[in-house]
């Protein structure tokens, strides 16, 4: 017995020995596919001698002799340490996500392969410039040189993940960098999904009702719509709940979900020490690593630093000497959702105008690991690629004998909008950058300009010309057949929106409502903000001028407009009222939870209880309103909606029927409903946090998770690649932090400013900047996640172009040498 086990003893001694060499080994073998900042390399394509100075927050400063050479640098930075996600990103525009990742992401290669986004991006390479063409060449030259690096000298594969994930690193393209930025459109817009609700919700309600739940922006209201059923044979209320979302993901941006931003300018004399300010902060899906880059290049027309993206040689928001330029989402309708008839007797033709046509057809197959190829044959239509059913909702607003199309201003094959962002870049005064603009077709955005003396706020992107006659003003999915529904080219860029030094001085878009003009030269019927942009206003008038810290003040303000506006008439029946009630009851609770939010300021502050109670309360609410007329499609409308809420409790147009449940014999009021509401959420709130109300925290359930795309619900590798941290803020404060919606954590922080920059033309070097992860995508790097503590807290690094403060605790200098072809 003994004997056995010492036996056994050993044995296990030797399996943890050798688990810990198999340990030892993998991250031996892992840790190489981290780069020596201090290295020097020699590489082909090189016309001279380039310097990459890592400063001490490892933002590479490169410095060569040509702009060839610094994109060739920017290439390799980029390379350096973002591979993973380049490559990533790059399967995912090409629908080539299975190859490596298996089933589970046919969806989305499927989606990718029908819309052709990289084929558009091919054929948009000619449209290109010389000088952005040679740009594209030269960075992908730097690309390649360092994959080619990573073979050579067995540099870990370039990424730990391509140890787990093996597969081909195919060579970079200039192509690529261009179907880079088209994905972004795709992430960037969310208007056919916004069709496809529209139209569903229009078979289960009433006019007024449609617009109480999906509110017109405050403005000059659209007239009426027809119900979407009218429109179609065969399409009723069954057809619109069967297809209710079931939370099954989905590659489509959700409605409302597509990018949000703000950004801001000063003029001079709005500025307290006499220099234009401009502050800008994307919102986007947060991921670990962030999906921006900080980065410098000394190009020919001088300096220029800010944000990239890895895969695009372009800093596409920040700074040169001369001038600042910061983006917003413009949320232009650039899309249009068509049903096409197919003839009852041939189903390769489809109806037109002008009567029966083929549909372009052709077929592709989609490699899947682990499994059989798939193929699919896509079809298109003289309006657009045609979508599958089964994705986004398709199959509930589609009839028997139909299919659903797509116009996207993405599927252009001229698409200049990379040539348009060099132009920006290189530009050395806003008068010289507004020219550039025409050249942007997608994503369309809200871009700022600041150089010394002058501001600006230009909507960029073709914007869809449309027949003042449309069925559905591009509201809902149209018969693809009628002349009157099909787009009629594209308005001039001189049509797009565009402010220049207005009187009160300051420029700026919260994703708000641009212009108030009729259909077609509308712009958008649907905003990504009502809220936000009450805030930014009431902070811009309350200085009469401004500072860089004022600036940084308004873009961390975590002040919730919504709550202000909503809890006085939410809760106007509900305060103060009747005696205190016994300890422990439920009337207990609730007083409880009224007294906190009655001396609540709307802070969405992270430490506190009554953001928390706020949220669950409206969460709550909005859901009992919705799912006695909606039924399971309740359940898409995940995030509290101001609007509709304010219409309800306002009355507005009758909308306070939302309170009475139809299917029950009582006539409920607002009040009663929003009671039970609240007694209901605080029920949840005691499962969750405890019976404390003063203990509970908003930041416990309002963390903000940065996932890892491939590995971030791996077990055992989650906490290693994820990032998690409580925030303040919410979905409609200026420093935002949007919501998931979806159970069992509706509260944690999913999309937000993954970069923010402050400009100050006063003192240039002064300007600041952050992102929300770090620098480097390698798990295994303490650049990984070193600017996500100062992210937190609302920190800032020195947006300098300043070489001797970026030499100064320079982190390495990479040495790129011309090496012989």
């Amino acid at each position: 017995m003994v004997t056995a086990f010492r036996w056994l003893l050993r044995i296990f001694g030797m399996l943890v020995a050798l688990a810990a060499l198999a340990a030892a080994g993998a991250y031996y073998f892992a840790s190489r596919s981290l780069p020596d900042y201090s290295a020097t390399h020699a590489m082909p394509g090189l016309e001279a001698p380039v310097e990459i100075v890592r400063d001490n927050a490892n933002v590479p400063h490169i410095f060569g002799e040509t702009d060839a050479d610094v994109f060739h640098a920017l290439g390799v930075a980029h390379a350096q340490d973002r591979l993973w996600q380049m490559v990533m990103m790059r399967r995912t525009v090409k629908g080539r996500l299975s190859e490596v990742l298996g089933e589970g992401t046919l969806g989305s290669d499927e989606l990718m392969r029908r819309l052709d986004l990289a084929g558009h991006a091919r054929a948009s390479l000619e449209a290109q410039d010389a000088q952005t063409r040679a740009a594209l060449e030269a960075y992908s030259r730097g690309v390649n040189s360092w994959i080619r690096t990573v073979n050579e000298e067995a540099l870990g594969r370039g990424a730990p993940e391509f140890f787990l994930f093996p597969g081909e690193i195919g060579l970079w393209e200039p192509a690529d960098s261009l179907a880079l930025i088209k994905l972004m459109a795709f992430e960037l817009s969310s208007k056919m999904r916004e069709e496809v609700r529209r139209a569903r919700v229009s078979m289960l309600l009433e006019g007024e009702r449609v617009r109480d739940i999906l509110p017109d922006a405050p403005g000059e209201p659209i007239g009426a719509l027809p119900d979407y059923a009218t429109l179609f044979d065969g399409l009723d209320q069954g057809a619109a709940l069967a297809a209710a979302d079931t939370g099954t993901a989905t590659p489509w941006p959700e409605p409302g979900r597509a990018g949000a931003s703000n950004v801001w300018a000063a003029l001079p004399e709005r500025s307290a020490a006499g220099g234009t300010l401009m502050a800008n902060d994307p919102h986007l899906e947060l991921s670990a690593p962030g999906i921006w880059y900080l980065a410098r290049l000394e190009l020919e027309t001088g300096g220029v630093i800010g944000g990239t993206i890895p895969g695009i040689p372009a800093v596409l928001t920040g700074r040169s000497a001369a001038l600042g330029w910061g983006v917003t989402t413009s949320y232009l309708d650039d899309q249009d959702l068509y049903i096409e008839e197919r003839h009852a007797e041939d189903p390769n033709r489809y109806r037109t105008p002008d009567g029966w046509a083929e549909f372009e057809t052709d077929s592709t197959i989609i490699r899947v690991r682990d499994s059989d190829p798939v193929t699919i044959t896509r079809r298109r239509t003289e309006n657009g690629p045609v979508l599958p059913g089964h994705q986004a909702n398709l199959a509930g607003v589609t009839p028997s004998g139909h299919v659903a199309t797509l116009a996207w201003t993405a599927l252009s094959d001229d698409d200049t909008t990379m040539s348009g962002a060099m132009a920006v870049m290189r530009a050395q005064s806003v008068e010289e950058a507004l020219e550039a603009t025409e050249l942007f077709v997608a994503p369309s955005q809200v871009l700022a300009l600041a150089d010394e003396d002058n501001v600006a706020l230009q909507m960029v992107g073709r914007m869809p010309r449309r027949d003042p006659d449309h069925q559905t003003a591009g509201r809902m999915p149209s018969p693809g057949w009628r002349a009157e529904n099909r787009w009629q080219g594209f308005f001039e860029a001189g049509a797009n929106p565009r402010f220049v030094n207005p009187q009160s001085g300051i420029v700026g878009n919260t994703n708000n409502k641009l212009v108030d003009r009729p259909f077609p030269e509308h712009v958008s019927h649907d905003w990504g903000d009502t809220q936000r942009i009450q805030r930014w206003r009431r902070l811009m008038e309350r200085r009469e001028v401004h500072t860089r810290d004022s600036f940084i003040e308004t873009q961390l303000d975590t002040v919730s407009p919504a709550a202000r506006t909503l809890l006085p008439l939410i809760a106007a029946e509900l305060w103060h009222t009747g005696e205190a009630a016994e300890e422990g009851s439920r009337e207990r609770r609730r007083q409880r939870a009224l007294d906190l939010l009655a001396d609540w300021n709307g802070e969405m502050n992270e430490h506190l209880p009554e953001p928390l109670i706020y949220a669950s309360w409206l969460r709550e609410l909005q859901q009992r309103l919705l799912r006695d007329r909606l039924g399971p499609m309740a359940r898409e409308f995940r995030h509290v909606e101001p609007v509709f809420l304010e219409r309800v409790f306002r009355d507005i147009d009758g909308a306070a029927a939302w309170c009475d449940v139809i299917q029950s014999s009582a006539e409920e009021t607002c009040a009663e409903q929003a009671r039970q509401a609240l007694d209901a959420a605080l029920i949840r709130l005691e499962e969750t946090h405890g019976p404390n109300p003063e203990s509970w925290r908003w930041g416990d359930a309002h963390e903000a998770v940065h996932a890892h795309g491939t590995l971030g619900e791996a077990a055992l590798l989650a906490p290693i690649v994820n990032i998690r941290h409580s925030t303040s803020g919410g979905d409609h404060t200026l420093m935002r932090g949007a919501t998931s919606g979806r159970d069992p954590d509706p509260f944690r922080n999913v999309h937000g400013a993954g970069f923010r920059s402050v400009i100050d033309f006063n003192d240039p070097d002064s300007s600041v900047f952050i992102t929300a992860t770090g620098q480097s995508g390698n798990p295994l790097s303490r650049h990984y996640d070193d600017y996500a503590a100062r992210w937190r807290r609302g920190e800032y690094i020195p947006m300098s172009l300043d070489p001797e403060l970026a030499r100064g605790g320079a982190v390495g200098i990479t040495r790129l040498e011309p090496a012989a072809e």
